[in-house]
């Protein structure tokens, strides 16, 4: 699976963007998914996943109320639709896939990772 985010760019505090995940080379149903992101010298952190059927999620204690991901797996996309844009949201955002069905914060279930969209806030 390669996968590919897109989506990221600046936008105001307090805005709102969509960020995708799509793989062109084989089908994402089957598999879980998560978004993780990583601001300038800090770790990488985990912001949500969706189990494959779509219909589990889980979500950090940061994007619960702000953040959403669902996913159409016709389309063979996952999204992450953010609002309420803060300076703290500033980071690389990853799409990931799960080695497993249902939906995980642990970084050790995700065995492919996309190369990232930037997201810059601007206060």
């Amino acid at each position: 699976v390669q996968l590919q985010a897109s989506g990221g760019g600046l936008v105001q505090d307090g805005g709102s963007l969509r960020l995708s995940c799509t793989a062109s080379d084989s089908s994402l149903s089957g598999i879980a998914l998560g978004w993780f992101r990583q601001a300038p010298g800090k770790g990488r952190e985990f912001v949500a996943s969706i189990s494959a059927s779509g219909y589990n999620i889980y979500s950090s204690d940061h994007a619960k109320d702000r953040f959403a991901i669902s996913r159409d797996n016709a389309k063979n996309t996952m999204y992450l639709q953010m609002t309420k844009l803060r300076g703290d949201d500033a980071a690389v955002y990853y799409c990931a896939a799960s080695s497993r069905t249902i939906a995980t914060e642990d970084e050790a279930y995700y065995d492919t990772w996309g190369p990232g969209t930037l997201v810059t806030v601007s206060s």
